[in-house]
């Protein structure tokens, strides 16, 4: 089961919940606001999130970190470099929003770990290193399931901004070109921000 939840901060943006129907744990992706809701829904369709799963560290995708992972004490994991912007307001640019996000308490994972539930261990997704957004930008791929949460290295006919710490445009039309493309078509791409798509209708639009 795929649940997004469009949660409102300063900006909008797509958190997800990835839960195995069998056992009903699964991953909270990007929890970026609205911690309260977010737990709500937990509570509510009584899932239990084994892990936080962090595209990057803006601070539009991590504003609700520390209240969720608080409340479910389970370990919140990033791509190599997460600590960069996990621990300084300036870079994750919540400074900027009047905010002071900082996180204490990251897991930096390598690059292609599987990550895997507890309670069934063949429900899972691979770390995809996806730079260009920001240094630490991570694709969650799961093949058995054809999704990819790819946060915001690339929209439904767009992508991430590059003007912002660690942000390389050159590093991004990479990631897409050589993470995002090489999926196979059908995969449908959980965006952070705006409606899904597919890496067969992205491809198109930039043939």
């Amino acid at each position: 089961m795929i649940l997004p939840v469009e949660v409102f901060g300063v900006i909008a943006e797509n958190a997800y919940f990835f839960i195995d129907d069998e056992t009903r744990h699964g991953f909270l992706i990007d929890p970026g606001a609205q911690a309260d809701e977010l737990l709500k829904i937990i509570a509510e369709r009584k899932f239990t999130i084994e892990k936080i799963l962090l595209t990057h560290g803006h601070f539009d995708h991590i504003g609700a970190v520390n209240e969720t992972q608080r409340a479910l004490k389970i370990p919140v994991c990033m791509s190599k470099g997460g600590d960069y912007y996990a621990k300084d307001p300036a870079i994750n640019c919540s400074a900027f929003v009047g905010e002071s996000i900082i996180l204490n308490d990251v897991t930096c994972l390598a690059d292609y770990t599987e990550i895997n539930l507890s309670a069934n261990p063949k429900f899972g997704v691979k770390l995809i290193p996806a730079p260009g957004h920001t240094l630490d930008g991570a694709i969650y791929y799961s093949a058995s399931a054809g999704v990819a949460f790819v946060g915001d290295t690339i929209f439904c006919g767009s992508y991430g901004r590059v003007d912002l710490p660690g942000g390389s445009e050159r590093d991004l039309m990479k990631s897409i070109r050589d993470k995002v493309f090489t999926l196979p078509d059908e995969t449908i791409l959980y965006t952070g921000h705006g409606p899904e798509t597919t890496v067969a209708a992205e491809k198109a639009m930039w043939s």
